[in-house]
């Protein structure tokens, strides 16, 4: 697969940070596994990764986190 982004990388495994900010609320999640463009470095996650990012969002959220930074941790 080549980069959508800049078109020119090849995305290989790694981790990342997702970053989520709306309204007064920032959740930073650390150690994601994606694949990650060596030239540009946009990351793509899988369905299974992007499901978990999207559920410890929404749990930070419901917990009235305002700014929180957290480690993903193998699943």
């Amino acid at each position: 697969m080549t980069c959508t982004d800049c078109k020119h990388g090849i995305p290989v495994p790694g981790k990342t940070t997702v970053s989520y900010d709306k309204d007064d609320t920032t959740i930073v999640i650390r150690e994601v596994p994606a694949l990650i463009c060596p030239v540009c470095q946009a990351y793509y996650l899988d369905l299974d990764t992007a499901d978990r990012v999207t559920r410890m969002v929404s749990e930070a959220v419901q917990n009235g986190a305002v700014v929180e930074v957290i480690k993903m941790r193998a699943a």
